[in-house]
């Protein structure tokens, strides 16, 4: 099995920046695509951006030209780097995954990562 593993979330005042991280682990024959999904409190969990194997980049409309999403590393990790932080930026985060595993490499498995929070507000 895989186990994804995010990091970096805290506290942030309006304008402000930060850096979330996401690790995978485990029996992982092909990282196929690494993506970040965020959920506000009473909102639906949205995407916020991904990023696939051969490095093409998608963004939510709402973080478009604040947020980038790095290449995926040899170790399976990738990172989210968040500028221009807002109130509406607040949510948990979740690192979300698509791998291939060695048990079964004719299979396409998706996993969530526990979430990590961010809070904006002055």
């Amino acid at each position: 099995r895989c186990s994804c593993r995010a990091s970096g979330g805290g506290s942030v005042q309006p304008g402000g920046s930060l850096r979330l991280s996401c690790a995978a682990s485990g029996s992982i024959r092909r990282m196929n695509f690494m993506a970040w999904y965020r959920q506000a409190p009473g909102k639906e969990r949205e995407l916020v951006a991904s990023i696939t194997s051969g490095g093409s980049a998608n963004y939510g409309d709402s973080v478009t030209g604040r947020f980038t999403i790095s290449e995926i590393n040899s170790d399976n990790s990738m990172s989210l780097q968040m500028n221009g932080l807002t109130p509406e930026d607040t949510a948990v985060y979740y690192c979300y995954v698509n791998v291939r595993e060695f048990r079964t490499p004719g299979i396409a498995t998706n996993y969530w990562g526990k979430g990590t929070l961010v809070t904006v507000s002055s």
